[in-house]
């Protein structure tokens, strides 16, 4: 795929199927006076992995306009020159003009920069920045810092947590008791195999007599990540509130081992927090409120694929008397739209491959499907991931009537339950979405009335669209 189709498809995206400026283009009006803002939407593309589009001829409101070719050459123009004299690493830009639905739109292509930060010239290498939810703004000190980094191969595992750690303080410091454990193999006789075990995982790296602890050992196995500098932040909180709203709140507690030895006592706390005593045929059981394969699944891709470079930010368990929301530190990599039919795609991929290793996650990247079809099979609300400016989070609700969910809980639903029939090679259909929301036959109507509104707002499409019978028609998701 060359560049004027990507950016096409991601216009196409930005549009369908509710209208958004995306990371990888902005819409444009017109050519703007100030020369400055312009310049920083570049360094902003050029410092994001893949560059990325300015597309002219769109307006705020997701309308367009054809430009002519004087219009196109004076913007093609002014930008070229910001490229070469407003930022210390000049950019070569490349652009063409595109007929999109009867308009002719000037799309201008920003390619990732080698040398990262681009930066704006006259200042200093903070004045740079990035995409954030379809806008282009200041990259903060550790944000520069993470992208120096990058852009020299230094990856956050492989930095050290712990230089000139002793035999002693490794094994003190290191559950490498849970590791062997966790790989089904029997404890080695002598320090020295431990510690040529966990070096061959590269958690621990030969330094003279001693050694360094790395990211990852520490991130994975510490007995308490708080005494490492600089991962203080990457402790599990999980806060429990006497209701609905954050105004008091029962207990928080913050989890100080690694993600891999401390992963069974998180979910085991959870589930102990969440789950309800009943009266069963006169003996009192106790009874999930949410599936522990959903939660497990949820946490485990919110610890794996939390933006680690990111300090100030915990992952975070909040549990309320409705609901539970498990929150990371940074933006998700694919639309969270798409989080049922597209393979994950992680920052921290060495992690998620050991975390897969230990089974604590899906193996096969489709650990959100499992967490949504252990949902359904609990005839519980959709859950809802939510985007936000520098952090993800997951919503997940325990059981409502159909006549306590919101007409948005009712359309999540039937857009999820369409993805995961397509991704099991069939199609939605009215009876498939009624048995899902546990609705009986004689109220079919009502579930019609729901899938039209999801057709409406663009979410599902009908299979055949030359089929008149409502009765048995099939539905797949929009981007199928």
């Amino acid at each position: 795929m060359n560049w004027t189709e990507q950016a096409i498809k991601y216009l196409k995206d930005s549009l369908y199927p509710i209208s958004a400026e995306l990371n990888k283009i902005d819409w444009k009006s017109g050519l703007s006076s100030k020369t400055e803002r312009l310049a920083q939407h570049l360094c902003a593309f050029a410092n994001q992995e893949g560059g990325g589009f300015l597309v002219y001829g769109v307006n705020d409101d997701a309308t367009m306009f054809s430009l002519n070719k004087e219009q196109a050459d004076e913007i093609i123009r002014k930008l070229g020159n910001i490229a070469r004299n407003n930022l210390m690493q000049p950019l070569i830009l490349e652009h063409a003009t595109v007929d999109f639905n009867g308009n002719s739109l000037l799309f201008i292509h920003i390619p990732e920069n080698v040398e990262k930060p681009v930066y704006l010239r006259g200042g200093t290498i903070y004045d740079s920045y990035r995409r954030s939810v379809g806008q282009t703004v200041k990259m903060s000190r550790q944000e520069v810092k993470q992208l120096i980094a990058e852009s020299q191969g230094l990856l956050f595992h492989e930095q050290t947590a712990l230089a000139n750690a002793t035999t002693d303080e490794v094994l003190n410091l290191l559950d490498y008791g849970c590791y062997f454990r966790l790989t089904n193999r029997n404890l080695p006789e002598g320090k020295t195999a431990i510690l040529e075990a966990l070096a061959n995982e590269k958690f621990i790296i030969q330094q003279g007599d001693n050694w360094k602890i790395t990211n990852l050992g520490a991130l994975l196995f510490a007995h308490d990540l708080s005494k490492f500098k600089g991962l203080e932040f990457k402790i599990l909180r999980i806060i429990l509130y006497k209701d609905k709203n954050r105004l008091e709140a029962h207990r928080e507690l913050n989890f100080k081992e690694g993600y891999a030895c401390g992963f069974e006592h998180f979910i085991q706390f959870i589930m102990e927090r969440t789950s309800v005593e009943v009266i069963e045929k006169a003996l009192r059981v106790t009874e999930e409120s949410y599936p522990e394969c959903a939660v497990r699944e949820i946490l485990a891709n919110a610890l794996i694929h939390q933006d680690l470079w990111q300090n100030g930010m915990y992952v975070m368990v909040e549990i309320f008397s409705d609901r539970i929301e498990i929150t990371n530190p940074g933006v998700p990599l694919v639309d969270v739209i798409r989080f049922i039919d597209t393979p994950p795609q992680s920052r921290n991929e060495k992690i998620a491959i050991l975390m897969r290793l230990f089974e604590i996650c899906e193996q096969r990247g489709s650990g959100i499907d499992r967490a949504i079809k252990a949902i359904e099979d609990a005839f519980l609300p959709a859950p809802e991931f939510i985007r936000g400016d520098n952090y993800t989070k997951v919503f997940i609700y325990p059981k409502r009537t159909f006549s306590q969910m919101t007409k948005e809980d009712r359309i999540r639903a039937c857009y999820q339950h369409c993805c995961l029939k397509y991704m099991e090679k069939a199609q939605m259909t009215n009876q498939s979405f009624r048995e899902r929301m546990g609705i009986e036959e004689e109220n079919a109507a009502m579930i019609s009335r729901i899938i039209k509104e999801a057709v409406k707002s663009g979410l599902i499409k009908g299979f055949n669209p030359d089929s008149t019978s409502k009765k048995h028609a099939k539905y797949i998701p929009f981007w199928a």
